[in-house]
């Protein structure tokens, strides 16, 4: 159980921005990108052709299998680095050379990620994209006080 725990505290550490569902303010991703579920969610309010709606599925899967392939190597990772940490006598050079592993297989991610929103928005007009960014800001509005 400690060592279930010891890795998630390990994940959410290195993962600290993608543990929070919203982006900090100013963050040029959050103002220039378009989360896949956005668009799944308003595909008829922004007017998907078929042809985007067959794109975005396919790239949609193949994100995810990717996704979940990286996760599976993170957590794998993960668990040797705790077992690293835990020793009474931690060899730094080998505990240094586990966490780049842990941290390559991060930027794996978060390229991936980048790549996927690229794709997302390279594949949407110019309509699209600017009804999806009214969209999202009345997502972040506040209500008003009683």
């Amino acid at each position: 159980m400690k060592i279930k725990l010891m890795c998630l505290a390990l994940f959410l550490f290195f993962n600290w921005q993608s543990a929070y569902a919203q982006q900090p303010a100013g963050d040029p991703f959050d103002e220039n990108f378009f989360a896949p579920e956005l668009v799944m969610q308003h595909q008829q309010a922004i007017g998907l052709s078929e042809e985007q709606k067959n794109f975005f599925k396919t790239e949609f899967r193949k994100a995810q299998t990717q996704f979940t392939e990286l996760q599976w190597q993170l957590q794998d990772e993960l668990e040797k680095l705790v077992t690293l940490i835990k020793q009474e006598n931690v060899n730094e050079q080998t505990t240094l050379a586990q966490l780049d592993k842990v941290l390559s297989i991060e930027q794996a991610i978060k390229r991936a990620q980048t790549a996927l929103l690229i794709k997302v928005k390279n594949h949407l007009t110019t309509e699209q994209r600017a009804q999806l960014k009214q969209l999202k800001g009345k997502g972040k509005a506040k209500p008003k006080p009683e």
